[in-house]
């Protein structure tokens, strides 16, 4: 597991919360994606742009931040990254808090 600091500094933020979120059931938040499917593969970053309201750089931003945290992971095809949720590094986080490891 990356360092617990690390992780909480990655969840400091309403917007990277709110991606996690999303990310949990991206069927349900992201239109689907010609070829790709979202959950093995993942949502394409303008997508998560597009649903943030905010600029590419600024969500890119983010992505990169979650994916240094362990919490996400980014698979590149051709020239686009997708990504989706690291549900192991996730589930740690929980067992992390619970038992105090």
């Amino acid at each position: 597991m990356n360092k617990p600091i690390d992780i909480f500094k990655a969840l400091s933020n309403d917007a990277r919360l709110q991606i996690l979120e999303w990310l949990k059931n991206p069927e349900v938040h992201f239109s689907p994606q010609e070829g790709i499917d979202l959950v093995e593969v993942g949502v394409y970053v303008s997508q998560i742009t597009s649903k943030l309201n905010m600029n590419q750089s600024t969500a890119s931003q983010y992505l990169s931040i979650l994916q240094r945290a362990g919490l996400v992971n980014a698979t590149r095809i051709g020239k686009w990254t997708y990504y989706k949720r690291n549900e192991v590094a996730i589930n740690r986080i929980g067992s992390y808090l619970q038992k105090g490891e």
